[in-house]
């Protein structure tokens, strides 16, 4: 579901749309808010990305007066692109910027990798087509320009818009970057990324 936390998985089957099951509903506003008829997002509320329940979610909008409806009718409901990668050293990066720890799933990568050769920044890998495990071979289309969402702590009420700032001001608020699937696959825990 759109904007509700995300899970961690062993194993993903990926097609030519993206993730099976990735973002394959959204919480539309039916009424109560500005963006009726549009997917209400973290930056609408910012406890969403907390909540892992459909009902949970429908909850925390009826109490700020948001009346929400399920929509599923689209294959996914992604902002931009099927897929999103984050690499270890782009996180160190903003840890240092930010002069703290900062959890990766504050910015809701499909993907976590260690490193890939010469990817000192996202700009190093734009246009780059990489492999994903045996299989899966991804073209990163552009780098991430990241909002308010990634101030929001994920395991907490905590907001800390220092976050945003910082990278505003040092990554011009990049981070991570959108692939399209060129061959899909199935992906396993632990499998190499690396160029093609």
């Amino acid at each position: 579901m759109k904007s509700l936390r995300g899970e961690s998985l062993a194993r993903v089957e990926i097609t030519s749309g993206g993730i099976v099951g990735d973002r394959a509903a959204a919480l539309v506003v039916a009424s109560g808010h500005a963006r009726t008829g549009k997917a209400y997002r973290g930056k609408e509320d910012e406890r969403l990305h907390r909540l892992e329940d459909e009902a949970a979610a429908v909850g925390s909008a009826a109490e700020r007066g948001v009346l929400l409806r399920r929509e599923s009718s689209a294959p996914h409901y992604f902002d931009d692109s099927p897929i999103s990668l984050v690499l270890a050293p782009w996180l160190e990066d903003a840890q240092r910027i930010c002069g703290r720890t900062l959890d990766v799933r504050r910015f809701r990568p499909n993907f976590v990798a260690d490193a890939l050769p010469g990817a000192e920044r996202e700009s190093d890998v734009l246009g780059a087509e990489l492999r994903l495990g045996a299989r899966v071979r991804l073209r990163v289309t552009k780098a991430i320009r990241r909002c308010v969402a990634i101030t929001y702590d994920p395991e907490s009420d905590a907001v800390d818009p220092t976050i945003l700032r910082a990278l505003a001001q040092q990554r011009a608020a990049t981070f991570g970057v959108y692939c399209e699937v060129l061959v899909p696959g199935t992906i396993v825990l632990g499998d190499a990324l690396l160029r093609s």
